[in-house]
């Protein structure tokens, strides 16, 4: 026989759900109740668990981002959603992607270790684009000449990308190529040629500018034609 819920607790956590801006823990979940009618974290947690068998089958779900939880949208739906707004979705520099592909397989990494997989130099506005992005952060440094800085992913990582936890990445044995990649994390790439760069920035003068557009977008055609496979094949390794 399954445990009933406190049908008016399921409700109280529901609602705190419904308005939170960003992913909310357990703690602050008991928080909500007063000093001596707080419930214990099982209770809770028992709520949660019925409120995610009750999403089952509609439009939106409770999702478990990290220790935290978040009422949204099913992913399926994106693209009916997509219509409510026209904002564009934000694009990103092939170098960007890789650099944080790699950060995401293989932190902590510095650096060099970005560059020896990719190959060539990480610009230092990728690295500061991230890290206002809050999407890495500085997680130490390597105990070596030089102390470079160690780089890992953030909470915030996982929410924009709907990751409960890194073991939700992508398998690298299932990714082709870096279209790919984009698709598994949701993104939009901007993968011009060099060629066609000066055609492409004049058709855009007008438009809202592109986020974490690098000086690496000027990389010879032979290095962005180059296979992802190259190079995050290398994260297995």
């Amino acid at each position: 026989m399954s445990k009933k819920v406190n049908t008016e607790m399921k409700n109280i956590i529901e609602a705190a759900l419904m308005i939170a801006n960003q992913p909310v823990t357990i703690d602050r979940l008991i928080a909500l109740f007063p000093e001596g009618a707080r419930p214990a974290r099982e209770e809770i947690r028992h709520a949660l668990d019925v409120l995610m068998d009750d999403y089952k089958g509609r439009g939106i779900e409770l999702k478990k981002i990290d220790k935290s939880y978040r009422l949204q949208s099913k992913t399926e739906y994106s693209d009916w959603l997509s219509r409510l707004t026209e904002e564009k979705p934000p694009r990103y520099s092939r170098a960007a992607l890789e650099t944080l592909a790699i950060i995401a397989y293989r932190q902590p990494v510095t650096r060099g270790d970005i560059e020896d997989i990719r190959g060539v130099t990480v610009s230092t506005d990728i690295i500061r684009n991230l890290i206002d992005r809050e999407w890495i952060r500085q997680v130490g440094s390597r105990d070596v000449p030089g102390k470079p800085s160690l780089y890992g992913t953030t909470k915030v990582f996982l929410e924009y990308f709907n990751l409960s936890g890194l073991s939700e990445l992508p398998s690298l044995s299932e990714l082709r190529d870096l279209e790919e990649i984009g698709r598994e994390l949701n993104l939009s790439l901007n993968l011009e040629q060099a060629k066609d760069k000066k055609e492409v920035n004049n058709q855009e003068q007008d438009e809202t500018p592109v986020e974490m557009v690098t000086p690496e977008q000027e990389l010879a055609e032979d290095e962005i034609d180059q296979p992802i496979e190259a190079k995050v094949g290398q994260l297995n390794q």
